[in-house]
């Protein structure tokens, strides 16, 4: 992905273009991966909705989501069964801890839901961008097609984090706490080695 696409998605580091070529030869250990990632995004929107279900626009917004990220690890499994492969189990997703564990300890509780939205936004850009590397390098035209599909859904579910953002907090209190966590998510992937087996 360029730079100017990158700063479209708001992500200040490039994945390292090493990541594409280890993942074209481990196609079934990140399309493993990629399975898990879905569940997990889905999973999460369930979660925001739990927590804030007195939150409409919130829950009017998300509950699509849900049904679509599972509708996306529905597609992942697909692909993954006409080629032999199996599930196997869910694995720890380094990325996003690390992200997690940035999150401020203290402050207003009303903030959580924005760093989380936030948090949620970032994953969604990632992986878009990672999407976008697949499309782009991967041998197979029928999975360059699969993953293009995906890096569509990817940038319209990071616009939608950032929107429900700007819809519960002041629209300079967005943009301020987004650029500490561009700053954080490119310490994070400083401290990560780029591996093929997985999404982020």
């Amino acid at each position: 992905m360029s730079t100017s696409e990158n700063t479209i998605l708001g992500l200040t580091l490039p994945t390292d273009p090493r990541w594409a070529d280890l993942a074209a030869v481990s196609l079934e250990e990140i399309l493993r991966d990629h399975a898990f990632c879905e569940q997990k995004a889905a999973t999460q929107c369930i979660s925001l909705i739990l927590r804030y279900c007195e939150k409409t626009e919130l829950v009017a917004a998300l509950a699509p989501i849900v049904t679509e990220e599972w509708g996306h690890f529905r597609m992942v499994f697909a692909e993954m069964k006409k080629r032999g492969y199996t599930l196997g189990q869910s694995r720890k997703d380094e990325y996003v801890n690390l992200l997690l564990q940035q999150e401020p300890k203290k402050g207003p509780s009303e903030d959580k839901l924005l760093h989380r939205l936030l948090i949620c936004a970032l994953i969604e850009a990632r992986s878009c961008e990672r999407f976008r590397l697949l499309s782009e390098n991967l041998e197979d035209e029928k999975l360059r097609n699969f993953y293009y599909k995906f890096m569509v859904s990817e940038a319209g579910h990071y616009r939608l984090f950032i929107d429900l953002a700007t819809l519960y907090y002041p629209e300079n209190i967005v943009r301020s706490t987004w650029q500490q966590w561009l700053k954080a998510e490119e310490q994070v992937l400083l401290q990560l080695t780029p591996r093929g087996d997985r999404m982020h």
